[in-house]
C-alpha cells in the first residue's frame, strides 16, 4: 500500500511518491537554542522520528536533516557577559541532544548549525536581489545594511497558509523604516552597535548576520539539493517561518519541498502551554520524574497532527500500557521453550509458509501485521497501530494461558517488530540501562524474599500470614503467576500510583521556563 501523508500546503491527504524511491529526503526545522528543551520540543522531534522510521521501513533509506539555529535574536537576547551567545547556544544544543537521545529519537543524518552555512545564505540572498525579489535598506537610516524580501514581487506569497497579503500582519523582525512594505521580512540584518562583534559576518551589503528564515532555505538546499521530499516542523512554524522559506526559495528558482508536514501543538492539563501561564514542562523535569520509555509512549500515543495534552493521567496510562507489553514479553522470555529468544523466526516454524497459522490464530509473516502497516500508511496512524500492538499482546497472553508455546512466540515476535518500528520495545537495550537494571534487580530481590516468606507460611499452613504477604504484594501493583516451575511476578496492568517520600502522588512539574 502507498504511504499517504497530510500535506499542509495542499490541505489534503496525498500519496507519498519520493523523488528517489531508494532515498527519501526530509528536512525538519530544529530548535533555536536560546534555552533548554520543553516537552513540546520532544513531541515535535518524536513526530518526525516516527515518520523517518516508517519511511525507512517502506523505502530502506532516509536522509534526514534537522538543523540547529545557533544565531538568532533570541539567542543574542539570552546571552550574558558571563556566557556569550555562542557558548549559550552550544550548551543548549547539548541539552537538546541529551533529551532527544533519552527518549530514543534517532540522530539525524546531518545536523547543520546555521553559523556554518553563512556563505550559502549570502549566495541565496544575492540570487534574490538579482531576480528583483530582494533589496537593501536605504543608506543613512537605522536599517542600513539590512536586506529584505519584497513580498509584493512574488505573487505566490501566502500560498502555504492560504492568506492574502493585505490580511497579513507586518513582519516584526527589523526596523520597518527600511522596508518598502511592512510585511517584507529580513534576509540579512546589518550590524547594530548593541550587538557583539562576534555575531557579525562580512557581506556585500556590509557587516551583519542572517535573518531567521533564510537560514533554513540555505541549509536545506546545501544538504538535500534545490528540491527534496518533505519539509517538516511544528504547526506554529507555518507562518511566518515556513511561508517565508517557501517564498524566498521558490523566488530564487528552487522547486523546494514537495510535501509539507506539520505536527500539532502541546497543552498542559487542558491549557495551551505558555510562559505567561507558568505551565512550561521542561524536558529535564519530565525525564527526572518519568521513565524515558513512558515519556516516549505518552508523546506518540496521540496522532501527530492532533493537539496533545500533557497530564499526570496521560503518563499513568502510558506507564500501564508499557507495563502490559513488557510483562507479556517477559512471560515469553521465561517460558520453557526450545526456541532461542531473538527477533528471528523461531525454530520449528515453517519458513516457506508466508502465513502459518498457530493454534492461537496469530499470523506469521516476515513483516509487520497488515493492520499495523495499514494504520501507519494512513498518515502515520500511530493510535491505531498501537491498538494492533495491544491486540497482539492479548492474543499472546491467551496463547500462553492455553499452553500454545509456538503461538505465543509468534505473537511476541510480532509485538517486538511493531514496537521496534515505533521505538517502544521494552526489551530493546535502549531502555535497559545500568541504573534501570540495578533498580529492577533490587525490586526482584525484595519480591523474591516476600515470595519465600509466603511459601514458608503456606508450608506451615499459616494461611493468615500467607494472605497478608499476598495482599501486600498486590497493593504494590505486582501480580503473581504460579506455575510448575515456581511463582513469577510482574507489574499489574494498572499499577498503584508512584508516591513521593511524603506519600503524595507526583504531578507534572511546572516552571516558568
Amino acid at each position: 500500500m502507498t504511504v499517504q501523508l497530510y500535506d499542509s500546503k495542499a490541505q489534503a491527504l496525498r500519496d507519498f511518491v519520493p523523488l528517489d524511491p531508494s532515498n527519501v529526503t526530509i528536512y525538519v526545522c530544529g530548535p533555536t537554542v536560546q534555552s533548554g528543551p520543553h516537552i513540546g520540543h520532544l513531541r515535535g522531534a518524536l513526530s518526525f522520528d516516527i515518520l523517518r522510521r516508517w519511511l525507512a521501513y517502506r523505502h530502506g533509506r532516509v536522509t534526514f536533516v534537522r538543523n540547529v539555529t545557533d544565531i538568532d535574536d533570541k539567542v543574542l537576547a539570552n546571552a550574558s557577559d558571563g556566557e556569550p551567545w555562542w557558548a549559550l547556544a552550544y550548551r543548549m544544543e547539548l541539552e537538546f541532544t541529551r533529551a532527544y537521545t533519552a527518549i530514543g529519537i534517532l540522530p539525524p543524518t546531518y545536523e547543520p548549525r546555521a553559523t556554518a552555512s553563512i556563505p550559502q545564505m549570502q549566495e541565496l540572498i544575492e540570487r534574490l536581489i538579482e531576480k528583483g525579489h530582494a533589496y537593501s535598506a536605504k543608506e543613512g537610516t537605522d536599517a542600513a545594511g539590512d536586506v529584505y524580501f519584497d513580498v509584493r514581487s512574488w505573487p505566490s506569497y501566502g500560498d502555504l497558509t492560504r492568506q492574502s497579503l493585505d490580511a497579513m500582519e507586518p513582519a516584526a523582525d527589523a526596523d520597518p523604516r527600511g522596508k518598502r512594505d511592512p510585511r517584507d521580512f529580513a534576509l540579512w540584518k546589518g550590524a547594530k552597535v548593541d550587538e557583539p562583534s562576534s555575531a557579525t559576518w562580512d557581506s556585500p551589503w556590509g557587516p551583519g548576520r542572517p535573518g531567521w528564515h533564510i537560514e533554513c532555505s540555505a541549509m536545506s538546499r546545501r544538504y538535500l539539493g534545490p528540491e527534496f521530499d518533505i519539509h517538516g516542523g511544528g504547526l506554529d512554524l507555518r507562518f511566518p517561518h515556513h511561508e517565508n522559506e517557501l517564498a524566498q526559495s521558490t523566488a530564487a528558482g528552487d522547486p523546494f519541498a514537495r510535501y509539507w508536514v506539520h505536527n500539532g501543538l502541546v497543552t498542559v492539563n487542558g491549557q495551551k502551554m505558555s510562559k505567561s501561564l507558568f505551565n512550561f514542562v521542561l524536558a529535564a523535569d519530565a525525564l527526572e520524574e518519568f521513565d524515558p520509555l513512558v515519556i516516549r509512549y505518552a508523546l506518540l500515543a496521540a496522532h501527530y497532527r492532533s493537539s496533545l495534552d500533557v497530564s499526570q493521567r496521560g503518563f499513568d496510562e502510558a506507564r500501564a500500557a508499557v507495563d502490559r507489553i513488557r510483562t507479556f514479553l517477559e512471560r515469553v522470555q521465561r517460558m520453557p521453550s526450545p526456541f532461542e529468544w531473538s527477533a528471528e523466526r523461531p525454530e520449528g516454524v515453517d519458513a516457506d509458509a508466508e502465513h502459518a497459522e498457530p493454534e492461537s490464530g496469530g499470523p506469521w509473516s516476515d513483516g509487520v501485521p497488515e493492520a499495523f502497516a495499514s494504520a501507519m500508511d494512513d498518515d502515520l496512524g500511530v493510535p491505531q497501530a498501537l491498538a494492533v500492538v495491544h491486540e497482539a499482546v492479548r492474543a499472546g497472553n491467551s496463547a500462553l494461558d492455553a499452553g500454545d508455546d509456538a503461538g505465543a512466540w509468534e505473537w511476541a515476535l510480532q509485538v517486538r517488530k511493531m514496537t521496534g518500528i515505533l521505538g517502544v520495545d521494552p526489551l530493546d537495550e535502549q531502555w535497559t540501562s545500568t541504573d534501570a537494571s540495578a533498580e529492577a534487580s533490587a525490586l526482584d530481590a525484595l519480591v523474591q524474599t516476600m515470595l519465600a516468606q509466603r511459601a514458608d507460611a503456606r508450608a506451615a499452613k499459616d494461611w493468615a500470614a500467607a494472605d497478608r504477604i499476598r495482599d501486600a504484594i498486590a497493593a504494590a501493583g505486582i501480580t503473581l503467576e504460579d506455575s510448575a516451575d515456581g511463582t513469577h511476578w510482574g507489574i499489574a496492568d494498572t499499577p498503584a500510583p508512584r508516591r513521593g517520600a511524603d506519600g503524595a502522588q507526583p504531578r507534572v512539574r511546572r516552571t516558568d521556563g
